[in-house]
């Protein structure tokens, strides 16, 4: 189907619902190297005009990838829930958006009709957004997850506590996850990316981080972020293994990239579910996704990067997760190239993510040949704490010395939660007031409790 929209004298073309989501897309650097684009600010005006009108019915007729080509867009087809989305099926995209900002739509009536809306519907809608608005809607939404704590209650907000060595020596990692918990970070998971994926050194990580969580009582979830098929083989081996993590993306040969299938995540899914390691709930699964996966492998199919990353959210949606993060400036510029394109990107995940339905978190990270500063960062950290994020990152310093990127570092959460009086995971609060690591306001108090966690 061809789509046309007037503007001046001129009239502007688009071959394809494909093509219009890719031209109506804000600019960033990744679909201009892949020349999906639009040429200009008028031919993406023009485009956003043509989307506004496009019925949200039209998604379910028009696929971006085909069926037979695709394991995503196969997925994305097969649990389409039409009782939901019959509240909304007569929307078009502009009107949909209207629906979103309006009053009357409250964060219960968008999780009634969230299942029931397509990875493409939920980019399409957000690429009509502002940033206020992205923010605005996003915190209607309240995705609630649990584990061993209960994650994304309002009020609340959570943190990884993330101890990476460039050698995995557990010394280290103990060291910088002690210092982690004397900030009060942890409460959405302790996760360690490995040097190595080695299982006998992923099993080590492991054992040292459940003995540490056994010692101490604490009620969190830990994490080795090795590929799903070696913790298949640590769960089969006994190893402690709580979360599962995978990287994913939004089409099948972005998978292939990554080593996995569908098959393998249902694989490790029913494999977590089976060793009921949770205490407040089952939310096993841990993903991660990023703008960009997909054109670095060259597996888009010429649908642009965000669109693309949504469709990832269609995957992580099927599994109930505990956690998904986008790492949303760690591919670097050649995909988000300034401080501008990273906080725009990090607001449209966030708001997708959690319009998906999902336990929506970001890692508010870049590389040091971004054109982007701290500054930038700070900015986003802020918008994503009155957008309700779930969960970001906290590094020693906010320097990862094992992945070589800037990230937030533990002293961060402390100005999120003093600005916008946001507490930690219920269960986890109330270990760190058991320990004398924060009062009864939630505030952090001075060397308090440090010798016990250090008596190792």
């Amino acid at each position: 189907m061809k789509y046309q929209h007037r503007i001046g004298i001129t009239t502007y073309s688009f071959p394809d619902l494909k093509d219009v989501l890719a031209k109506a897309t804000p600019e960033r650097s990744g679909d201009c190297l892949a020349g999906l684009a639009a040429e200009n600010n008028k031919q993406r005006l023009a485009a956003r005009h043509v989307l506004a009108d496009v019925p949200l019915s039209q998604f379910l007729h028009e696929l971006i990838i085909p069926y037979e080509l695709d394991s995503v867009t196969r997925l994305t087809v097969d649990r389409h829930n039409a009782e939901a989305f019959a509240e909304i099926s007569q929307l078009t995209v502009g009107a949909f958006r209207d629906w979103l900002l309006a009053y009357e739509t409250t964060g219960e009536t968008i999780q009634q009709i969230s299942p029931g809306l397509t990875p493409e519907m939920v980019a399409a809608v957000s690429k009509l957004m502002s940033n206020q608005d992205l923010i605005l809607v996003a915190a209607k939404i309240r995705v609630v997850s649990r584990f061993r704590d209960t994650l994304g209650l309002a009020g609340h907000f959570s943190t990884r506590l993330q101890p990476n060595h460039p050698t995995d020596d557990v010394k280290g990692i103990l060291a910088s996850t002690i210092d982690g918990l004397l900030y009060g970070v942890g409460d959405a998971v302790i996760g360690i990316n490995p040097a190595s994926d080695d299982p006998r050194v992923v099993r080590t990580l492991l054992e040292m981080l459940d003995e540490l969580r056994l010692r101490f009582e604490i009620p969190t979830q830990s994490c080795v972020l090795t590929h799903v098929t070696t913790t298949i083989e640590l769960i089969e081996a006994g190893a402690p293994v709580d979360l599962i993590f995978q990287s994913i993306g939004g089409t099948e040969a972005t998978n292939d990239s990554f080593g996995v299938t569908l098959a393998m995540l249902d694989e490790a899914h029913q494999a977590g579910l089976e060793l009921g390691r949770g205490t407040v709930g089952q939310n096993c699964m841990y993903f991660e996704t990023g703008q960009g996966s997909a054109h670095s492998a060259n597996a888009q199919h010429g649908v642009d990067q965000q669109t693309c990353e949504v469709r990832a959210y269609g995957v992580a949606r099927e599994y109930q997760p505990l956690l998904v993060n986008s790492v949303v400036g760690f591919i670097g510029p050649e995909y988000l190239y300034d401080g501008k394109q990273i906080i725009r990107a990090g607001l449209e995940d966030h708001f997708c993510g959690k319009l998906m339905g999902l336990p929506m978190g970001c890692d508010v990270c870049y590389t040091n040949h971004a054109n982007v500063d701290q500054d930038d960062m700070d900015n986003l950290l802020s918008l994503l704490g009155m957008a309700g994020c779930n969960f970001v990152m906290g590094v020693p310093g906010a320097d990862d010395v094992m992945l070589h990127y800037q990230s937030t570092s533990y002293h961060d959460q402390l100005y999120l939660r003093e600005l916008l009086g946001l507490k930690h995971a219920p269960e986890f609060e109330a270990w760190l007031q058991g320990m004398n690591l924060i009062g009864s306001d939630g505030k952090l108090l001075p060397e308090a409790a440090r010798h016990r966690l250090m008596n190792l």
